[in-house]
């Protein structure tokens, strides 16, 4: 593991906050090589904003950045994401 690499569960409350549910139990499938993992098993790395890749490939998922009062995600890596967390238990991207 890479010393500036933390997994999935060092952004729970981030996600929670952007979804609104528990995040780190959903899956979500990578649109570059199709992997599904759950979403606390991803490699986070954090900048100016905070940026998860996929754990097998390690394409970006997904990239998150809070500027003043907006929360700005991109979710353009995911080629699905299901949860139990949302109504009707997948959103597909």
């Amino acid at each position: 593991m890479d010393a500036l690499m933390l997994d999935g569960n060092a952004v729970a409350g981030l996600l929670q906050e952007v979804f609104g549910a528990e995040m780190t139990t959903a899956i979500g499938t990578c649109a570059a090589c199709g992997a599904s993992a759950a979403v606390g098993a991803v490699h986070v790395f954090r900048g100016a904003g905070v940026v998860l890749r996929c754990p097998n490939c390690g394409s970006v998922l997904s990239k998150i950045v809070k500027r003043q009062t907006q929360v700005c995600v991109d979710l353009s890596g995911l080629r699905a994401l299901a949860t139990d967390g949302v109504e009707g238990g997948e959103l597909s991207l």
